[in-house]
């Protein structure tokens, strides 16, 4: 899958003369996957992890630190979460590190997981880069075109799909989105005309009548 994601960008900018951003979510055999194909091919990407999971690791690690729904709680995430924009990475580890030093052992498991995830990950947390760049951060588009597209018409209960129909289906639902139905249809029906009379005898016969 990797690798044809890929091979789908690469027809777009075949000489690689546009910078190359994935947007993943750092599960690290994912991350070892795209480092690996982008190495094959000889290229470089720059490699950005979904802003949202980030968010979701530090409310974790704010319920250590915080009773339930306690209001000081989103405060704390939403200063963290502006460092991280501002691609102070670094210094959110330390300051999460020395908080977790105060906690007990029975209430580190989260900001520990926390601490682990965003050093394992620094390299690719430059959101001040990419938000600089004008890069995505975040899959929500993505997801959401998944949602429309994908689940609210194969993900139905009893449903049962072959690889062929949905993908022809998941093309109709692609042009008709995207809005081009209509020309797509005409195209259709000029090939279709072409492969079932002019390629077999239209243009072989003179009419006599």
């Amino acid at each position: 899958m990797i690798a044809k994601v890929f091979d789908h960008a690469e027809a777009r900018d075949p000489t690689h003369a546009r910078p190359w951003v994935v947007l993943v979510d750092g599960a690290r055999h994912q991350l070892d996957l795209i480092t690996a194909e982008a190495a094959r091919r000889g290229m470089a990407v720059h490699i950005v992890i979904d802003f949202v999971h980030v968010i979701e690791k530090l409310w974790a690690a704010a319920w250590s630190l915080h009773p339930p729904a306690a209001p000081a709680a989103e405060d704390w995430v939403a200063a963290h979460a502006l460092a991280l924009l501002a691609g102070h990475t670094d210094q959110v580890i330390t300051a999460l590190t020395a908080q977790a030093t105060a906690l007990p052992s029975r209430r580190r498991d989260s900001i520990d997981a926390c601490i682990r995830y965003l050093t394992n990950n620094a390299e690719h947390l430059r959101y001040d880069q990419a938000l600089q760049e004008g890069w995505p951060i975040a899959t929500g588009v993505i997801e959401d075109a998944c949602r429309h597209l994908i689940a609210d018409r194969f993900d139905l209960a009893g449903a049962r799909w072959g690889l062929t129909g949905a993908e022809a289906v998941l093309k109709l639902r692609a042009v008709t989105a995207n809005g081009h139905l209509d020309d797509y249809w005409r195209y259709h029906l000029a090939r279709q005309h072409n492969r079932v009379h002019q390629t077999r005898y239209q243009d072989g016969y003179a009419l006599t009548a």
